[in-house]
């Protein structure tokens, strides 16, 4: 699909009587690769990144999860930076039937020699297989925080001794100068990427249940208490970020 092919993003363009909270709908589905362009800073470079940083840890015969996959570019990354692995099996999980079906389309067709396994599932119950890398990009941000330690430590249990996280999520931060200063950043980021005052302003009222934040101290503190033994920050542009922990003495 080249950018010129990709439906932009309008989907809070004009006044709406009432907001529905955000769901990743069919309508979402059709417009996911330009709202996530123009809405998320530094998803591409995570996404390149992912893929680099499998090869350090995925061996032959690895198992790598997508969990959150939404259209599989992140399982994609992999699959390209693992190119040269015979045997790897890659398993891309969303709970949006939707979103799954796009998915599973799409990496069909870029990855038709591939063992792919694409699941329509909450992650939360999902029955994890022994795996050498896990991959939640900006998903944990959408559960109850109740049930987020409890999944982190579930991952940590399926990871194979040298295994990797890789989290991504939208953080906030306790220093209000600074959190309103990113927050007003982030504004102006969707503006230079064409949204207008009125997008930005429905769509974070239908994000207000449903998308709730962490600090990054929160996210390396759930991190620690699974029992990872290295954990850190890798990156950060504005209010996102992205962790990389690891089950093992070596980074």
């Amino acid at each position: 699909m080249t950018s010129s092919s990709i439906p932009r993003d309008a989907l809070f363009a004009n006044p709406l009587d009432k907001l529905a909270s955000f769901s990743f709908d069919e309508q979402v589905v059709r417009v996911f690769p330009d709202m996530i362009k123009r809405s998320v800073p530094g998803y591409s470079q995570i996404l390149g990144m992912a893929g680099v940083i499998a090869r350090r840890y995925v061996p032959e015969n690895g198992r790598v999860y997508d969990l959150g996959a939404s259209l599989g570019a992140a399982t994609l990354s992999v699959a390209q930076q693992l190119s040269d692995l015979q045997q790897l099996e890659l398993i891309a999980v969303d709970n949006s039937p939707a979103m799954t079906e796009r998915c599973a389309s799409l990496l069909a067709e870029t990855l038709p020699a591939r063992k792919v396994t694409t699941l329509c599932a909450d992650i939360r119950q999902l029955d994890y297989q022994p795996s050498d890398l896990i991959l939640l990009n900006f998903t944990l941000q959408f559960l109850p925080p109740e049930d987020r330690q409890p999944l982190i430590n579930r991952l940590f249990q399926a990871l194979r001794p040298g295994g990797a996280l890789i989290l991504s999520e939208k953080i906030h931060f306790n220093d209000p100068r600074q959190a309103q200063l990113l927050y007003e950043l982030h504004h102006d980021f969707k503006r230079a990427n064409g949204y207008s005052d009125m997008e930005i302003s429905q769509k974070r009222t239908a994000l207000e249940d449903v998308l709730r934040t962490d600090t990054a101290e929160q996210q390396l503190q759930r991190l620690n208490q699974a029992g990872f033994s290295f954990n850190a920050q890798w990156f950060q542009y504005l209010n996102f970020a992205s962790f990389l922990a690891l089950k093992g003495d070596q980074p």
